[in-house]
């Protein structure tokens, strides 16, 4: 027990004296370059994941991986909740970052169906909102009304969907059923989502890609439109990611 105290003494004393063993143990900073995640994420928004609530695995220990672990293994591993807004390596390139929400665990049963989701055949909660305004959300400038639903998994974690179409491409799919060691991954704006139900781009995410958990915007940016210069959204410097 001592030795244990006197390691962790010692190395939180060393991720304080470096910003880089900061970035590389405990936060990492990204942005968002896409509407995947609307409402949750704007484009232009910068965040800091929190890398140790899951531990570490090959892709996210900063030091030489120990040979005596296996290579899909977790250093202090646990395992995202549902409903966990998380960075991913994706699968078919273990090197290209994706945010999305975890929402199907190992061994769960995930469907959607007429644009709602379910889960082990039960449909998830879901109340409707108050629609969007002036996210441009479906890839439509035009467009300023979006249908807005407020979701709420089994564990009671709830945050806002995003609707833009009735009958989107994959508002109706198949059973994805979970497979050992791997999670399901959705955006939270539906239609414009590329994440496990395109088993050929995404798929089913190993938890050894998991980076982390977002944790808090800590920067915010508009684009520019017209030729205008981006305005900071100070509203949002602070919000921690739900």
């Amino acid at each position: 027990m001592a030795a244990v105290f006197v390691l962790g003494f010692v190395l939180l004393s060393l991720l304080t004296a470096s910003p880089l063993l900061v970035r590389a143990f405990l936060y990492q900073p990204f942005n968002i370059p896409a509407g995947s995640m609307k409402p949750t994420f704007l484009v232009g928004d910068v965040f800091f994941v929190a890398k140790y609530p899951y531990g570490y695995s090959r892709y996210t220990w900063p030091l030489s991986w120990p040979s005596s672990l296996a290579a899909s293994a977790r250093i202090w591993g646990a395992v995202p909740a549902r409903g966990d807004v998380v960075a991913f390596f994706l699968p078919k390139d273990n090197a290209t970052v994706y945010i999305k929400r975890v929402v199907g665990l190992p061994g769960d049963r995930i469907q959607m169906k007429d644009g709602r989701l379910y889960i082990n055949e039960t449909p998830v909660v879901r109340e409707r909102g108050d629609d969007a305004v002036g996210l441009s959300a479906c890839g439509d400038e035009s467009r300023e009304r979006v249908k807005r639903w407020r979701e709420t998994l089994p564990n009671g974690v709830s945050y806002d969907t995003l609707d833009c179409l009735d009958n989107g491409f994959f508002d109706n799919t198949p059973v994805y059923t979970v497979p050992p060691d791997r999670l399901f991954m959705l955006g939270d704006n539906r239609d414009n989502s590329t994440d496990s139900r395109v088993l050929s781009q995404v798929g089913y995410v190993p938890i050894e890609n998991v980076i982390g958990r977002a944790a808090m915007i800590y920067f915010s940016v508009t684009g520019g439109e017209k030729g205008e210069p981006g305005r900071i959204r100070f509203e949002r410097i602070g919000m921690m990611v739900r």
